[in-house]
């Protein structure tokens, strides 16, 4: 009897893959990370497939709240965002909107710590 094989491949649809607000971060991250520290209240951590998207989302972000651009790899679909807490919440909310509302990105919560 011949064995049948299967081969499942993960594609990735539009979806972030991860929404977190790191309120009131250790400055010691701010420095391994490479981050300005005089916006220290609040990182915002966004991971977003397909990975051009992160673009995007750091132009939803920066025109819906004062928020700094940490890091943005349209490689990796990553994108850092810093300020206070208030602001980042924010820009994380409306960046998420954008993207399930407007772009139809499978929609996902905001995660804090």
């Amino acid at each position: 009897m011949e064995k049948q094989r299967v081969i499942q491949e993960y594609v990735p649809g539009k979806q972030v893959t991860l929404a977190h607000l790191i309120a009131n971060p250790a400055g010691s991250i701010f420095n391994k990370l490479g981050l300005i520290e005089e916006y220290n209240d609040a990182i915002g951590i966004l991971t977003i497939t397909p990975s051009e998207a992160a673009i995007i989302a750091s132009d939803v972000a920066t025109k819906a709240a004062e928020v700094e651009i940490g890091f943005l790899d349209r490689f990796s679909g990553s994108l850092v965002i810093t300020r206070d807490i208030s602001s980042v919440e924010s820009a994380l909310k409306e960046v998420l909107r954008v993207l399930t509302d407007i772009l139809l990105f499978t929609h996902t919560f905001i995660t804090r710590s």
